[in-house]
């Protein structure tokens, strides 16, 4: 005799593998993409931070970009150095339709003035003479547009330790153990960018863990 499973066996077999994929499969998903978001907005940080170094190589130090220039002229300089030394697809105009906008808190809403699509369909918008960007890492016509899911903030700042001006996600003493809340696009790429995890979207208010614990930076760094 030759023994093998029956159909209802089978069916049943089946049934529990579907059962489980269901269970595990989201959570997998949303880990993958996940740390697809932590890599590129790491790559375009450094692509940042590369391609404003040869700005001020060519062009001189970034407290002289702007002498004699209003706000809105000064913001279009920063904006043209920058981007010369990174590849983008395209520059949006008024009638594009892909200018960065999206909810910030007190600039709800506001438009930045210029914005350009990287070659990788990320969208950086620049506003301001004060040097603020803002990464929309998956584009102005994709994902949530929410600070801290898709949208993450750098600028140019002093360093606190010589004064110069460089591109950086926020003050060194800013983000020492401060407590996490990740409804602020600049302190959630200041987190990801330390910490390489967007585990603040695990938490059920921006700092509490499923352990009860709680995140801060240089003592809780993940949810495991």
């Amino acid at each position: 005799r030759k023994s093998a499973f029956t159909l209802a066996e089978t069916l049943i077999v089946m049934g529990i593998i579907g059962v489980v994929a269901a269970l595990t499969l989201p959570n997998l998903n949303s880990s993958t993409g996940e740390k697809e978001k932590v890599a590129k907005l790491q790559k375009i940080y450094s692509n940042l931070q590369d391609a404003f170094g040869r700005a001020e190589a060519v062009y001189g130090p970034f407290d002289e970009w702007c002498s004699g220039l209003s706000d809105s002229n000064c913001n279009k300089r920063i904006f043209e150095r920058i981007t010369e030394f990174m590849k983008y697809s395209k520059v949006c105009t008024i009638s594009d339709n892909c200018k960065l906008k999206f909810n910030t808190g007190a600039s709800e809403g506001e438009e930045k003035n210029y914005s350009v699509i990287l070659a990788d369909g990320a969208t950086l918008g620049f506003s301001g003479s004060g040097g603020y960007i803002f990464i929309d890492i998956d584009g102005v016509n994709k994902g949530s547009n929410k600070p801290g899911r898709d949208v993450f903030q750098v600028g140019i700042r002093p360093d606190n330790y010589n004064g110069k001006y460089i591109l950086t996600y926020g003050s060194r003493e800013s983000i020492k153990n401060n407590d996490y809340y990740y409804d602020d696009s600049s302190i959630a790429t200041a987190w990801i960018l330390v910490n390489g995890n967007m585990d603040y979207l695990k938490t059920s208010d921006g700092q509490t863990c499923p352990d009860g614990q709680k995140l801060q930076f240089g003592v809780k760094t993940s949810c495991k």
